[in-house]
């Protein structure tokens, strides 16, 4: 596998493009279109919040009932949430004008929104915003970065990233972009997320090659424990790249679920370090569990605690706040047999171990705690399962970007 410079129009057949339609920031990006030359299968995975959009629902019926796609149309600033049949109607609207300008269908055009909850999208600068965009699509680098950026909220860096992999003697690529900075806390995935790719590949396994990874990815990320209404992971392959059809999972399906997983680990990771207001990309890593389940619970009850992620903040190696994360987590453990760790580029330290502090040094945590990605590595001794969960620090400005969101 190879790491690649690019995003969303990485992979053959794909064109993306972003255009200031006005919808609710001022001299900004804030839409954005992804297009495939040729027919999609396509493949998502949404909110579990029984409150969810109306791009959510119209999206859901694009997936599950059309045989494939081939645009995706995306507004930031409002989230078309809790906006009745209106809403909905207003996506239907916004596919409309965009499958006029493209010449396709109105049902294969997925659309998404993220923002403010609860107000109406002004529909008449998304129509012209979707038209536009039909015109200005182009599969450059840079059309791609565009689009990743109009998709931003309070996000403050696109998100974007590609590999390329060799699947029956042919380059197969998968790039993807994401938005997500608050409201992250994933029961799926928490954001809005776009991976294409050149692959052949049945809908049916690209549906559950993108369900059962998204639980080791963007379901393991965490900023503030809030599941979005929006949250909207698309996959959409059209097959330019050549290779033979995967229809079961062999070599070739394992080869693409590899990049697949890649692609999806990176831009969660990207989400992770870019939370509102942090300063540093914060991991738990728990190793020697009884079962892969256990693993997950307790990384992600490391991650999502307030108090360990205010010291994260801090650069203070409280051992405390990670032990009493992993006590409420509901998974069982003996104390005494758990082993803390704390990692970055500036070194490895224990500081827990035998149920008491471990002869460390406190200058020498602090360096740790100060770099930009740090590691809270958990030894359960308890049997050879892992995982690892994505977080951030908790921080002044976290209080002060969500206190004002709506102005």
């Amino acid at each position: 596998m190879k790491w690649i410079q690019g995003g969303v129009t990485s992979a053959k057949g794909f064109m993306a493009a972003g255009v200031e339609a006005g919808v609710k920031y001022q001299n900004r990006k804030d839409m954005a279109m992804v297009y495939s030359a040729a027919a999609c299968r396509a493949a998502g995975v949404f909110t579990r919040n029984i409150v969810q959009a109306a791009p959510v629902l119209w999206d859901k019926d694009v997936v599950h009932k059309n045989a494939s796609a081939q645009a995706v149309v995306v507004n930031s600033g409002i989230a078309n949430a809790c906006t009745g049949k209106q809403g909905l109607a207003y996506c239907e609207r916004t596919a409309a004008a965009a499958a006029k300008a493209l010449g396709i269908g109105t049902d294969s055009v997925l659309v998404c929104s993220t923002g403010v909850i609860g107000m109406q999208l002004p529909i008449e600068k998304l129509e012209d915003g979707a038209a536009r965009l039909a015109g200005m699509l182009q599969g450059t680098l840079e059309a791609g970065t565009e689009a990743a950026c109009a998709i931003m909220t309070t996000d403050t860096v696109p998100k974007q990233v590609a590999v390329s992999v060799e699947i029956g003697g042919k380059t197969v690529t998968v790039g993807g972009m994401c938005k997500g900075s608050g409201m992250i806390h994933p029961n799926m995935c928490t954001m809005l997320a776009f991976v294409t790719t050149d692959v052949c590949i049945s809908g049916e396994l690209l549906q559950e090659a993108l369900s059962a990874d998204v639980e080791d990815t963007f379901n393991m990320v965490s900023v503030d424990g809030d599941t979005s209404t929006n949250d909207t992971l698309l996959v959409l392959a059209n097959g330019q790249a050549g290779n033979a059809e995967i229809r079961e999972k062999n070599e070739d399906y394992a080869i693409f679920y590899e990049a697949l997983h890649a692609v999806n680990e990176a831009l969660a990771k990207k989400i992770a370090a870019d939370g509102e207001g942090a300063t540093a990309l914060f991991a738990a890593k728990v190793v020697h569990a009884d079962t892969k389940a256990h693993a997950k619970t307790l990384a992600k009850s490391v991650i999502t605690s307030s108090l360990t992620k205010a010291a994260i903040f801090g650069h203070d190696a409280n051992w405390g706040r990670i032990l009493c994360a992993l006590g409420y987590s509901g998974v069982s453990f003996d104390p005494e047999a758990v082993e803390l760790y704390l990692e970055s580029s500036a070194g490895k330290l224990q500081i827990f171990k035998d149920g008491i502090a471990a002869d460390y040094s406190e200058e020498e945590a602090t360096a740790i705690l100060s770099c930009q990605e740090v590691t809270a590595l958990v030894d359960m001794k308890m049997g050879q399962e892992q995982a690892t969960a994505w977080g951030c620090d908790l921080t002044y400005e976290y209080v002060k970007i969500n206190a004002d969101y709506r102005s």
